[in-house]
């Protein structure tokens, strides 16, 4: 009899626990996540940037063009055409330390993600046990002798249904920390690429400068000998003398400065590849071994803020906080167990596969808060204080890449009219200097009047070199505030049970910046 009411029981438990986690299933907790919307502007500028730039001779004064609506290719870096610049961003992604410790952090993020995947589903166990013991009186009962063995063995089950969705924002937190990890690991990347690419940039203009400073030395230093003669014949007073070695002092003073730049560069250089100092061999970038890209892609306002390595990051911030929120508002709810076991118990090993000695449980428990001394609402307020925290850098982060985009537009477009200038100024002094050797040659003008030439046209040279350097650099710059990544773009996959989001974006505008 009671045999069969608790086959009936047990043949009962199963639909109600059925029925019950269906009835509940519905059940949701926490605030639905919504991306942020595309930025409020259709442009990066307060007035529209010119679509074509100013044009001069040279390598570096080719006229650029802004492609807007256009998104930088993968492995931007490559618009230069330098296998020397393609080399030093290879070895820098290699061995970039700062990178290891990047990846390290995403593999452990996805470690996370996919030891928490295992809350939704049940907890399997088995045991097996033997047990010697001696029970107190020397029986218990008179069923069992004094001094027994018992021989356990079987299978346990543990599950806790996501009846109010509280394992679901676990795994969603979990899982925007690690699309987090992989984000700042892409604006690391980025970060490197952008950072090699100045550095080397910086060190061509460097040594390039530094030709042209100790070719201003020797002619001054000559002009300086010709100088003390001419005052010794009373050609010129010594005012002259001391005009010339003043100058010719500036000029020496300024060799170590850049040969210090230049010096930096090269470690800052090693450093960013992974090597020390000592132990590397400067792979040597010359400018005029670089080709200035032409066509500049100018991605939509709409479109960066979801391409930029660092606003996706920002914006899993923000997804890890919604599902913290979530989590906060689960603690108020009943946790609901389900357990079960199956097994074999015998005194005797003989009689341990008998199915008298078959053992099983089911059971359920729940679990639900009644009094934790504000602690819960604590914690919820203290995720919400987490949310507006991480709003709050999304917008500012939002802000700060807009302002890069803005001043590099500006930069390119300033610094090419600069260039030009620079470049006419460089082109009249080396015709000045054409001339010069023209009338030396006819016995027009003195060694001393050539001599300055040159070093006027020196002086022409370097400046010319700065400007040419920072056309370079001004469209690393662009590129990098642009969100340009090494890596193909991160696939939008749903997670399991959760449907992808994607950033809302306004309507495509053509709008110049």
């Amino acid at each position: 009899m009671i045999s069969d009411r608790r086959r009936y029981q047990g043949a009962l438990a199963g639909p109600v626990v059925v029925v019950l986690l269906a009835a509940l299933s519905g059940c949701s907790i926490g605030p639905r996540y919504k991306a942020p919307g595309a930025p409020p502007v259709g442009r990066y500028t307060h007035r529209p940037a010119p679509t074509t730039l100013a044009g001069t001779h040279g390598p570096a004064g080719a006229s650029q063009h802004f492609h807007y609506g256009v998104s930088p290719r993968v492995r931007w870096w490559r618009a230069f055409r330098s296998r020397a610049l393609d080399t030093l961003i290879a070895a820098a992604l290699k061995n970039n330390r700062t990178l290891a410790a990047d990846r390290a952090r995403l593999l452990e993020a996805r470690a996370v993600v996919a030891a928490d995947a295992g809350i939704f589903y049940p907890q399997i166990n088995a045991n097996l046990g033997a047990l010697r013991q001696k029970s107190p009186g020397g029986s218990s009962g008179g069923h069992l002798p004094g001094i027994y063995s018992l021989y356990t063995g079987g299978l346990s089950v543990s599950y806790y249904p996501d009846v109010f969705g509280a394992n679901r924002l676990v795994y969603n937190s979990a899982h925007a920390q690690a699309q987090y990890a992989r984000d700042q690991l892409l604006a690391a990347q980025l970060s490197l690429i952008g950072n090699v690419a100045t550095t080397a940039v910086q060190a061509a203009s460097y040594r390039a400068q530094i030709r042209a400073t100790r070719r201003i030395i020797a002619r001054e230093t000559e002009l300086l000998s010709l100088t003390r003669i001419q005052y010794r014949t009373g050609a010129v007073s010594y005012l002259s003398v001391v005009n010339q070695e003043s100058q010719l002092a500036t000029n020496k003073a300024a060799l170590p400065a850049l040969l210090q730049k230049l010096a930096l560069a090269r470690y800052a250089l090693a450093t960013l590849i992974g090597r020390f100092p000592a132990q590397w061999r400067p792979v040597h970038l010359r400018l005029s071994s670089l080709h200035l890209p032409r066509n500049l892609p100018v991605s939509l306002p709409s479109v960066l803020a979801r391409e930029r390595p660092d606003i996706r990051a920002a914006t899993e911030e923000l997804r890890y906080a919604n599902a913290e929120i979530g989590i906060a508002d689960a603690q108020f709810y009943p946790i609901v167990q389900i357990t079960g076991s199956i097994g074999q118990e015998s005194l005797t090993v003989g009689h341990f596969f008998n199915a008298a000695s078959t053992v099983w449980g089911l059971g359920a428990n729940l679990l639900a808060p009644l009094f934790h001394g504000g602690t819960l609402r604590a914690q919820r307020r203290e995720a919400l204080e987490l949310y507006a925290g991480a709003r709050a850098t999304y917008q500012q982060t939002v802000l700060g890449a807009f302002q890069q985009v803005a001043g590099s537009l500006r930069a390119l477009e300033h610094d090419a009219e600069a260039l030009r200038a620079e470049g006419d100024a460089y082109a009249a002094s080396r015709e000045a200097l054409r001339l010069a050797k023209n009338s030396y040659r006819a016995g027009a003008i003195d060694s001393l009047s050539l001599l300055t030439t040159e070093a006027l046209y020196s002086q022409a040279r370097i400046a010319y070199v700065r400007a040419e350097a920072q056309r370079y650099l001004d469209t690393v710059a662009l590129y990098t505030a642009l969100g340009g990544s090494p890596l193909a773009p991160r696939p939008n996959k749903a997670t399991p049970g959760h449907a992808a989001t994607s950033v809302t974006s306004a309507t495509p505008q053509r709008n110049a910046p």
